[in-house]
């Protein structure tokens, strides 16, 4: 009985590997707005009644092997770094969820055993 739900898992976890394969770039992090006030006392950015501060700047932050790292993004390239975050997000999920069915296969496979064990 285990082995059609066990191929059921398997063919859920080929999807996934079809579904990995189709991702293209992807990039870990989170993408920030910011908005800084320079160092001219007569700027726009200073002026006590309306304020006014320099930006937008966006910002990639994200860690990889360990290091921590933040880049500045070109308002150009943002919608291409927002792609790529989206595609790391669903690579994650896919990973997780194969990870899951795994999990799964391999404790219907040891129920298996124990089960043809007796």
């Amino acid at each position: 009985m285990n082995t059609k739900r066990i191929a059921a898992l398997q063919e859920l976890i080929r999807q996934i590997k079809e579904k990995i394969l189709a991702i293209e770039q992807m990039r870990p992090g989170s993408l920030s707005e910011q908005f800084n006030v320079c160092g001219n006392p007569n700027c726009r950015c200073k002026d006590p009644n309306h304020p006014k501060k320099h930006g937008p700047y966006y910002q990639i932050s994200y860690t990889r092997k360990g290091k921590s790292t933040t880049e500045f993004v070109r308002k150009e390239m943002l919608t291409n770094v927002k792609q790529e975050l989206k595609a790391y997000q669903e690579f994650k999920k896919l990973t997780d969820e194969w990870i899951d069915l795994s999990i799964k296969i391999g404790k219907l496979r040891r129920q298996e055993y124990k089960k043809n064990k007796k």
